[in-house]
């Protein structure tokens, strides 16, 4: 179980973690955007424990898988009968020593270095085996720093799926300076096994995708704050003037605004560029609890889901 202090961290959002052994046994601490990650190595024939100390995050993710293996059949991705076969790989529990026999996990907790590190200490003392593959899914967080938790950097590797995880056929593979030839090979390769391409980034804040991609969210926000447009005139100009299936202010709400924010100021504190301030209207809906689509409410409002 996660200690009171981890588990305060992380109250208000979804946390995951998931391994996969060399028996093609595939784990995850769950939460939604990964959650889908999880299901995507259901469909492809891995069997996955969902290990998480909130049985209702458990809950919550088993909720966002049914609802995905729903639309896939919907879709005709998937048939009725190969959702229902994923369905049944799929195991919960809320005990971290299921982790034990790992041999890759991939941790996917909110942006939050200090829970994160804390988290990767874990691991080092729980997963036996000392060839396992440590990977974080962190979209910004510094793999270096992650794997100096460990008595085994060689062996931690970033691994950032795009959400959605099952629709998104890209993942951003990082290294640590300590990061061993070995790791980023199985690691890789993991990403093929789940059908994905591999862009690989140096550890720098942000990495590839989120330091180009934040601060043009950032800039939509100062658009907002500043009255240039209104948020569906700024995200209707983006959509059909440059081309992007969703506009930036959705797209936020998409990702959620604490993590956008969160992502923000790892880019700004760790290049001590101004240019990656955030909007101080994005910094207020965050301290108003409006996070997005996960609280139905950010810059737009949603229908709940029953």
């Amino acid at each position: 179980m996660w200690g009171r202090e981890d588990d305060e961290r992380r109250r208000s959002a979804d946390a995951t973690l998931l391994f996969l052994t060399t028996s093609s046994f595939f784990s995850s601490l769950t939460a939604r955007p990964c959650s889908l990650t999880i299901q995507v190595a259901a469909t492809k024939g891995l069997d996955v424990i969902l290990v998480d100390p909130s049985a209702a995050a458990l809950d919550r993710g088993a909720v966002a898988v049914q609802r995905s293996l729903a639309r896939a059949v919907t879709r005709s991705h998937l048939s009725p009968a190969e959702a229902d076969a994923a369905a049944a790989r799929i195991r919960r529990e809320t005990d971290i020593g299921a982790l034990a026999d790992a041999d890759f996990v991939v941790e996917a907790t909110p942006e939050d270095e200090a829970l994160k590190r804390s988290i990767f200490a874990r691991l080092d003392a729980v997963v036996a085996a000392p060839d396992a593959v440590l990977a974080s899914n962190t979209s910004s967080i510094s793999i270096t720093r992650l794997g100096a938790a460990t008595a085994r950097p060689g062996s931690v590797i970033g691994l950032h799926f795009m959400n959605p995880v099952p629709v998104m056929p890209l993942v951003e593979l990082v290294r640590g300076i300590e990061t061993s030839d070995a790791t980023a090979a199985r690691a890789a390769a993991l990403a093929a096994a789940l059908g994905k391409t591999v862009t690989r980034s140096a550890d720098r804040p942000g990495f590839i995708v989120n330091r180009i991609l934040m601060p043009q969210i950032n800039e939509a926000f100062y658009c907002l704050m500043e009255g240039v447009g209104s948020a569906e005139d700024i995200d209707r100009g983006m959509v059909l003037g440059c081309n992007v299936p969703m506009g930036p202010l959705a797209l936020a709400d998409f990702i959620g605004l604490d993590t956008v924010l969160a992502i923000l100021r790892v880019l700004a504190d760790g290049t001590g560029d101004p240019k990656y301030r955030p909007c101080p209207l994005l910094v207020q809906y965050v301290d108003a609890g409006r996070l997005g689509k996960k609280t139905w409410k950010g810059v737009f409002v949603y229908a709940r889901q029953v």
